[in-house]
């Protein structure tokens, strides 16, 4: 009885955020295109990412997300593309969304040292309501609870909403700035705000998925003079704000990297509140990046009670394999990037 009421709660809690916020990566650098389209291009061969996330792991069936993207640039077009897979999966599969979309971006070079480019992104998310794994009051027995003697739920007199599936189209855009050590930029998604409510229960719902704006920008500070590509180090102060509907967060913090070695720490505060602070370690050899993240709770629900966040991240980066090394120019490469490399 107690994990059918928990993923009822999660449901409402899901419809809920419907007015709240999208997922949003700790590791935001391992899911570039989901930050912002015009980093679509940011590297020279083709570039995999992929992307788990396990929110609050001591609540059994609780929030699931996870993405893969595909990316890469167009330079004689000064051109970059991609694509972007996203599904999240609340109260163990009862609400479910999925999001694919393309991008596409372009650069202009300002000067020797600033380029900005500009992303355009468009795509179709998925609504999915499994209506059946509902367990409603009249479904309750005091004595049986919900399942009854032949092992099957109750039968519950609610009326299931006409649409239980729905698909949306949508859009967004961005810009990005930056020189061989700066990055900013600003990001707008749900441009159109698709009406994507299954139930009225809510009359905010019926305005649409409220507009993310994302801004953010970073710096590039190296460590040591004369790095070498297998003992560089570096460190990356960087600030990430979203705002939707009624819902801000700010994501501070500093990433660091030592030849085959990164890790990270960062503060999340929701303006009302402390949420999280975030630890990374990472490795990284040849092509390939792995990264562990932990959100260790610091609202209300406190670490006992949540067990935290998981995250894991994995990039393919073709730019570090030794074809694509003999073909990259120095000039093209800004190092204010490698974190997201």
């Amino acid at each position: 009885m107690s994990r059918s009421a928990l993923y009822l709660v999660f449901f409402l809690t899901s419809i809920a955020a419907t007015y709240g916020q999208d997922p949003i990566y700790s590791q935001f650098f391992a899911a570039p295109l989901q930050i912002n389209p015009a980093f679509a291009g940011t590297t020279f061969a083709p570039r995999l990412t992929a992307n788990y996330r396990n929110e609050w792991a001591a609540y059994e069936g609780g929030y699931e997300t996870y993405s893969v993207a595909y990316e890469q640039s167009i330079e004689s077009l000064n051109s970059g593309i991609g694509l972007m897979l996203t599904g999240d999966d609340a109260g163990d599969g009862i609400y479910q969304t999925t999001y694919f979309s393309g991008v596409y971006g372009y650069q202009v070079r300002l000067n020797d040292r600033a380029t900005i480019r500009f992303g355009l992104e468009a795509g179709l998310i998925q609504r999915r309501l499994n209506w059946d794994r509902l367990i409603f009051l009249d479904q309750i027995d005091p004595i049986e609870g919900p399942i009854g003697g032949s092992g099957a739920p109750n039968p519950s007199q609610e009326t299931p909403p006409d649409n239980l599936n729905q698909v949306l189209f949508d859009v967004g855009a961005g810009l990005m700035i930056h020189s061989q050590k700066v990055y900013g930029g600003l990001s707008i998604k749900h441009l159109n705000t698709p009406d994507e409510s299954l139930l009225l229960v809510n009359q905010n719902l019926l305005s649409g998925l409220p507009m993310r704006i994302t801004v953010h920008g970073g710096l590039y500070l190296p460590l040591q003079s004369n790095n070498k590509p297998s003992n560089e180090a570096f460190l990356s102060p960087n600030l990430l704000y979203i705002r939707q509907g009624g819902f801000n967060q700010v994501n501070g913090g500093a990433y660091f990297g030592l030849g085959k070695f990164f890790g990270g720490a960062w503060y999340r505060h929701t303006f009302k509140n402390a949420d999280s602070a975030i630890a990374l370690l990472g490795v990284r050899s040849g092509i390939f990046r792995l990264g562990y993240s932990f959100d260790f709770t610091l609202n209300g629900l406190t670490l006992q009670r949540t067990s935290g966040t998981h995250e894991l991240s994995l990039t393919i980066n073709f730019d570090d394999s030794k074809s694509a090394k003999n073909r990259l120019h120095k000039s093209r490469y800004n190092d204010c990037f490698k974190m997201f490399n």
